[in-house]
């Protein structure tokens, strides 16, 4: 592996050498020591002299940063293959419309962002003419994530090479209508053409790892040759504050993926302010990826800073580049010359000469426009550098001016992030700057018109010729055409409709045990991607690890400890398991990154992520957002999951909230079941409907949350009732009456409908037994395994209703003709079955567990939140005496009685 804090010898290129031959002896030194004590000798005496010179205070960069200068000098840059004035011209037309239409859009007030694209321009027009493959050569292409808040500049790209029209970028931020363009990188808007949703920031730089991770995953396991493919993450260097970020960059150093390119965009600028103002955010992060390991380009000034470094004898400039903070770099471009004279050249007597051969033109040259970033030579050759290092990932921190060719009133402005338009004024200068053929008379009634050379122009052509070539056009997003999968055996199911007999199971162990018997499938096992953050073990997944390996790119190097125990702890370079330590994150953006394959890669993978469900929504909601936005498919598991059934950990581990966070989420199918034949029945349908033959007018695009428990009880048989699995999939079915569960209650006796969902079901059986042998109370008992679907499918009834179609709601027909009043419980609060309450025709209460987890037993934790089957039994008793169907003194003499 490449070292990245080694100091490359085009860095050095920069530096100006007063005495060749004293430079000469030192690196004699250096190489007899080598060669008599070796390169171990040699680094120590290295690493001393550096900390002798630290504490001398002689001014040198960290060990872990270079100077600030371009990390590619000039005469080491490649040219750049093309027509360098005709890609000119292609950018000029897209900084143009991309400004064109975020003004016009401003007078609808939907807002839009200008200064980014502005300073990343070149940034993206270098790799989409030389770089970034397409979807239509081999392979899968490259993976682009682009920023949030350059898409103006992609669409306005898409505009120049015919794949949007000029409607359509007019209703930029204007959806509703059906033909606009949404406001950031959003597949689920716009799936033709956006790939990964990336404004939520911080989320793109960590899926971008953990994509470059997935696809060597696939090579490594045999599925899909990934290695023309190569993801390209634009990111701000605001952006890298978010610490999801930099949560994974050690994760891509250590293995390897020099298939991933970061490219930091370092306008200095946040949206408030200097990123860094006192400081220097581009050093900053050089230290923080060298650091990580990772292979680091700078890529800082333009061409017209040459004539200065030649200039520069004795150091004096580039000493002065690294004392000078990011908010006075942002100064110095707003400011005249003199005052740059005075004070970046006036501190130093060795600069104040230098800026007596500088015109003040040049001056302004230098500071005003020329940075790395704007340059496609400079940009190219950061790009081709990238592309040709192998052992690490690389990052090339370019640094611009936000709001570049903007005009004055944009150009490194604090307030540019928020400034949403250009006067005409300012148009027709930077019409002027970027030379473009628009006449006066154009502006209409003071509007700025899009510019377009001609779909016949020589710009259009050498465009499309460009991505031709590299593999049509970017960014794209494909659905191969890929068939259905095969539906795994019906044993694997079936085995769980007989029960558990005498054996006391939990349903995390049921998921777990499914899961066991699918991966054994021939047509579709070697398709699940099992993913777990470090729990495997408190979930019984121990038994996979020898069976199926824990991914790992280097194998298992080690004799494990455990080598002779069944079970032992197997990695291995094809693993399936991918096990990524203490990070819900790394986790989910693994699960992104699996369920997207199918349009990413052509190949449909299977991902479940099981994690303590307290932990996965509560932590990583955003990113559960990011999946439903990237249209991707999969199963989440929340095991342990409930308020009072995982004893002992307390309240920072009972989860009584994920179920009304999940639902929340349009693309999320929530379900909380009871039984081992439920979570079956469930796992079942949804691999149908995400990777089989889904029914007419069903959405693929959606992922499956199963909340499962660790509590051990009795699995029953699935009972022999018609529609069961419509019920359990839909999300309510009557599990027993009082009479079919052998309860024999008086004649007449009043009734209650107890709906339970989950581990609060077995509550539901006891409080039934109760109610029947100590009160004469009939109770159905129903099983409630989504109260979220019930909810949605109830929801779609009411707009239907609206159009003037007649729908009833699952809930209702399903208890319509029950007698009595409805009592919902679950282990969570009270809101979770509350959503369906509104479609309840019968007389509806609930219980749940609201407020703080604690650490005791389930019985104790259960009787305080007052969910158990005697807190059921008083609450049922209290709501037939409301309806004077019991004496009111039952319920107070029921609540003596259990000490309630």
């Amino acid at each position: 592996m490449t070292d990245p804090n080694a100091i490359q010898p085009s860095e050095l290129d920069q530096l100006p050498d007063r005495d060749p031959e004293e430079t000469a002896e030192w690196q004699a030194s250096l190489d007899a020591v080598t060669k008599a004590a070796g390169p171990h000798r040699a680094a120590y005496l290295m690493r001393r002299t550096l900390e002798r010179a630290e504490g001398a205070g002689i001014a040198l960069p960290k060990l872990l940063e270079t100077d600030y200068v371009n990390s590619i000098p000039t005469s080491a840059e490649p040219a750049v293959p093309g027509d360098e004035a005709l890609e000119q011209r292609i950018t000029a037309w897209n900084r143009w419309n991309a400004a064109a239409m975020v003004t016009r859009g401003s007078k609808y007030g939907v807002g839009g962002h200008i200064a980014t694209f502005a300073s990343a321009a070149w940034l993206y027009e270098t790799g989409f003419n030389h770089f970034f493959k397409g979807k239509e050569a081999d392979g899968s292409g490259d993976q682009l994530y682009i920023q949030g808040h350059a898409s103006p500049g992609i669409y306005a790209r898409a505009f120049l090479d015919g794949r949007l029209n000029e409607e359509q970028l007019d209703n930029f931020r204007r959806e509703a209508g059906g033909n606009g363009l949404p406001s950031y990188p959003h597949p689920r808007r716009l799936p033709w053409l956006w790939e990964f949703p990336t404004v939520s920031m911080g989320l793109g730089p960590l899926s971008a790892i953990y994509q470059a991770r997935f696809n060597r995953y696939l090579a490594n396991r045999g599925i899909k040759d990934t290695a023309g493919s190569h993801v390209w993450a634009f990111l701000g260097d605001g952006e890298m504050d978010e610490p999801e970020s930099t949560a994974a960059l050690a994760l891509a150093a250590r293995e390897e993926l020099d298939n991933l390119t970061f490219v930091i965009n370092c306008n200095l600028q946040r949206l408030d302010g200097p990123v860094r103002a006192n400081f220097k955010i581009v050093q900053e992060l050089e230290a923080q990826f060298r650091g990580a390991g990772w292979n680091v380009v700078k890529t800082l000034w333009g061409t017209a800073w040459d004539e200065l470094f030649q200039l520069d004898t004795t150091g004096a400039l580039v000493r002065r580049l690294r004392q000078v903070p990011d908010a006075q770099i942002q100064t110095y471009q707003t400011r005249d010359a003199a005052y740059i004279r005075q004070d970046f050249f006036g501190g130093d007597p060795a600069l104040v000469e230098m800026a007596k051969l500088l015109s003040d033109d040049k001056i302004l040259e230098c500071f005003h426009l020329s940075r790395g970033g704007h340059e496609s030579r400079k940009v190219f050759a950061a790009y081709k550098a990238a592309v040709e290092h192998k052992g690490a990932p690389t990052v090339i921190l370019a640094q611009t001016v936000k709001g570049h060719t903007l005009g004055e009133g944009f150009a490194s402005k604090n307030a540019n992030h928020q400034m949403k338009k250009l006067t005409v004024d300012e148009f027709k200068n930077m019409r002027d700057l970027l030379e473009l053929p628009i006449k006066d008379s154009d502006f209409v009634d003071g509007v700025v018109p899009y510019g377009h050379p001609g779909a016949d122009s020589p710009e259009v052509r050498y465009l499309q010729e460009r991505r031709a070539a590299l593999g049509g056009p970017a960014p794209a997003r494909r659905v191969h055409p890929v068939a259905p999968l095969p539906a795994p055996a019906e044993k694997a199911f079936a085995s769980f409709d007989k029960g558990s007999g005498s054996q006391n199971v939990a349903t995390t162990m049921a998921f777990v045990r499914l899961v066991k018997d699918l991966v054994r499938d021939k047509e579709t096992g070697k398709r699940w991607v099992p993913i777990v953050p470090d729990e495997a073990r408190t979930f019984g997944m121990e038994s996979l690890f020898p069976s199926l390996g824990i991914y790992s790119p280097k194998g298992q190097t080690y004799e494990p400890v455990d080598r002779d125990q069944l079970m032992y702890y197997k990695e291995a370079q094809n693993g399936q398991i991918l096990n990524e330590g203490i990070t819900e994150a790394g986790s989910m953006a693994d699960f992104i990154a699996a369920s997207t394959s199918y349009s990413t890669h052509g190949e449909a993978m299977i991902p479940f992520y099981i994690f303590y469900s307290m932990f996965g929504w509560q932590r990583t909601a955003d990113q559960m957002w990011q999946l439903g936005d990237q249209l991707g498919r999969g199963f989440l598991v929340g095991a342990t999951a409930g308020r009072t059934t995982l004893t002992g950990e307390g309240l920072q581990h009972a989860d009584g909230h994920s179920p009304v966070i999940a639902a929340t989420n349009p693309a999320a199918l929530s379900y909380d079941p009871a039984f081992a034949y439920e979570v079956a029945t469930i796992v079942k349908d949804g691999l149908r409907r995400m990777y089989g033959e889904a029914a007419p007018g069903e959405d693929q695009n959606v992922f499956y949350y199963l909340t499962v428990y660790n509590e051990p009880l009795p699995q029953p048989a699935k009972p022999s009732v018609d529609g069961i699995d419509e019920g359990i999939v839909k999300g309510l079915y009557r599990f027993n009456t009082a009479e079919s569960a052998g309860i024999t209650p008086p004649a007449n006796a009043p009734r209650i409908q107890l709906l339970g969902s989950g581990t609060a079901i077995h509550w539901a059986l006891k409080a039934q037994r109760l109610l029947a042998e100590e009160w004469g109370v009939a109770a159905d008992v129903w099983s409630a395994t989504s109260w979220s679907e019930l909810r949605r499918d109830a929801l779609e009834a009411d707009e239907a209703l609206l159009r003037g179609e007649e729908r009833v709601p699952f809930v209702r027909q399903a208890l319509q003709g029950a007698e009595g009043p409805v009592l919902a419980v679950s282990d969570y609060m009270r809101q979770v079955p509350d959503q369906i309450a509104q479609w309840v025709e019968q007389d509806w209460s609930s219980l749940g567990a609201d407020g703080f987890g604690l650490s005791d037993t389930r019985e104790a934790a259960r009787r305080h939140f007052g969910v158990d089957a005697e807190s059921i039994v008083v609450a049922a008793l209290a709501q037939l005496a409301k309806r004077g169907e019991v004496k009111a003194a039952s319920v107070k003499e029921a609540r003596e009685q259990y000490g309630l």
